[in-house]
């Protein structure tokens, strides 16, 4: 399943059925699980970790060196989940000894050509990142969330569940689960109610999202009075937890 053009190194660990296309480099270090397919010229360097059933397209940058001065050669990683896909151009560097030592991609992930996802971010399952979007160190993205064409996100920025952002986003702070944000600046643009409605959430969780949204960004509260609020709603709406709980670790303050 290996083609005799690519190059891998002799301590890689792969699936017996792994498929590697001509001219792929994989290095020291490496591990991919069971199903997974490299395409042509792909480079994935170690240490890196890969689960089953993913794949990396041609030209791929998978596993390469953290683009931070701070990096001296420690040994740091990046782990990836299963059922990822990971399009032309894409670059995903490992993480930094300054943070965890591990940038990660969780499964079931849709990541477009041109994406770049810097040292020590962390991403959740079954999120999409459109072509070219750009994530800075340190992010944290959660399930679901779809960012467009474009989007770029500031170091240390939170991206949280079910959200979305418009093509062209600029984002210097956090994105509050179940939001939508678009525009130049970017501001907040409603719910992302059809996201939430494929995945099943009814009437009545659409209804108390919505009251939510206008809380935070229509009832001219202060943040932490509308969080407040927030938190004894959420005591009969379980909905709003993931939302009340974003709310109080976000460091950065949110897109509003």
């Amino acid at each position: 399943m290996i083609d005799p053009r690519a190059a891998v190194d002799p301590s890689a660990r792969l699936a017996a059925d792994v498929t590697v296309g001509a001219f792929a480099v994989i290095g020291a270090g490496v591990e991919i699980g069971a199903g997974s397919v490299i395409g042509p010229h792909a480079v994935i360097q170690g240490p890196t970790r890969i689960g089953r059933d993913n794949r990396i397209f041609q030209f791929a940058s998978i596993g390469g060196i953290p683009q931070d001065k701070k990096y001296h050669g420690e040994s740091t990683w990046l782990e990836i989940g299963d059922r990822n896909s990971f399009f032309e151009f894409v670059t995903i560097n490992r993480g930094t000894a300054q943070d965890r030592g591990k940038t990660s991609i969780g499964s079931d992930n849709w990541i477009m050509a041109y994406v770049h996802v810097a040292h020590d971010c962390q991403l959740g399952d079954n999120i999409i990142m459109a072509n070219n979007t750009t994530l800075a160190g340190h992010v944290s993205i959660e399930d679901w969330a779809i960012l467009g064409g474009f989007t770029k996100v500031h170091q240390f920025c939170r991206i949280g569940a079910h959200s979305f952002t418009g093509m062209n986003v600029d984002l210097a702070r956090d994105v509050p689960p179940y939001m939508m944000i678009a525009g130049m600046p970017a501001e907040p643009r409603g719910i992302n109610s059809e996201g939430l409605r494929r995945r099943g959430f009814g009437a009545a969780q659409l209804r108390n999202i919505k009251n939510a949204y206008r809380l935070l960004y229509r009832s001219q509260l202060r943040l932490q009075e509308a969080l407040e609020q927030l938190r004894s709603l959420s005591a009969t709406q379980p909905e709003l937890a993931c939302l009340v709980n974003f709310l109080e670790a976000s460091e950065r303050s949110i897109t509003r």
